[in-house]
């Protein structure tokens, strides 16, 4: 993984998850911002992916589990295509706190996948 994309997507992440709470927590419903900055993370995340298949190749490999790592990205990436898909069935002002927690949940997981690909010491 890349250290700068990786600090970009946790970045990014935290960022919507900290306004789509507490857009949530204050009564506003799913909108252009909440759902559109899932949306970013989710095409962050589609980059993360093929970064992963091409870095090993680059001289990249990871020094954790592979398996793990796919995991976590494979699920990662589905994070926000459920919230946002919540979010559009139940447009309430608490879906757009789920969103909130899925964006949060996302940068936890672009994280581990960091340390998994960079900080294994065996």
């Amino acid at each position: 993984m890349i250290l700068w994309f990786t600090l970009v997507q946790v970045g990014l992440a935290v960022l919507a998850g900290v306004v789509a709470v507490g857009a949530g927590l204050i009564g506003r419903r799913p909108g252009d911002i909440t759902v559109g900055s899932l949306a970013l993370i989710e095409l962050l995340l589609i980059v993360q992916i093929v970064v992963a298949i091409i870095a090993p190749f680059a001289g990249n490999p990871p020094s954790g589990s592979l398996l793990e790592f796919w995991t976590y990205l494979v699920s990662a990436a589905l994070v926000p295509i459920a919230g946002v898909a919540w979010a559009l069935l139940e447009r309430s002002r608490w879906s757009t706190v789920v969103m909130g927690v899925a964006a949060l949940a996302v940068a936890v997981m672009v994280w581990r996948m960091h340390v998994i690909w960079t900080v294994q010491i065996a």
